[in-house]
């Protein structure tokens, strides 16, 4: 009964994201995953293309020019890179990652199992302290530098095959989280 009060309480409370809602490539995926008795999510992001300005050795005061969960274009990264106010931008394609917590172990290592068959190899237990929880990611990471000093390190015919790059491991992603929400219509009925 314990693990019923805190996915309800849990599920109650706000979205603290930036956006302040679920992603929409993966709204079926969060609804399917949190009506399951055994398993709701904590938190959760489709995957996106990033243009990230920051500063060096600085984790605050990151600005993000340009974030999608769509594939983007050349024009969309160049409007989005047209004022470098930031010492440093970096060109990131970040993967689907979902934090779930499960009713038990047994629960846990199922899902665990499904999801790394899948291609979610970054996939495992976070957490059992107060709630067991399963961190799902994958691979497909992108992430590089792009700017330095104010100045743009990179041409338009690199540009691009960093977004067709990134667009492809969109893709990628998007089959996978199609993939899942088919594994766990078996596995949540559990």
């Amino acid at each position: 009964m314990q693990f019923q009060n805190q996915k309800k309480t849990f599920l109650k409370k706000l979205d603290k994201s930036k956006k302040g809602e679920i992603d929409k490539p993966i709204k079926q995926l969060i609804k399917i995953i949190n009506k399951s008795k055994n398993y709701y999510t904590t938190s959760s992001c489709s995957g996106r293309i990033v243009l990230l300005a920051k500063k060096p050795g600085k984790k605050k005061g990151s600005k993000w020019l340009l974030s999608s969960h769509k594939k983007i274009n050349l024009k969309q990264a160049n409007s989005a890179l047209k004022s470098i106010l930031e010492t440093d931008v970096y060109f990131r394609f970040e993967p689907l990652i979902l934090h779930v917590a499960a009713k038990s172990i047994e629960d846990a290592q199922r899902l665990i199992n499904k999801t790394r068959d899948i291609g979610f190899k970054r996939t495992g237990i976070q957490s059992t302290k107060n709630k067991i929880i399963i961190e799902i990611a994958s691979t497909e990471i992108l992430n590089t530098i792009i700017a330095k000093n104010k100045k743009l390190l990179v041409d338009n015919s690199y540009l691009k095959i960093l977004i067709k790059e990134a667009n492809k491991k969109l893709e990628q992603n998007n089959k996978k989280i199609k993939r899942f929400e088919n594994q766990l219509k078996f596995i949540t009925s559990c």
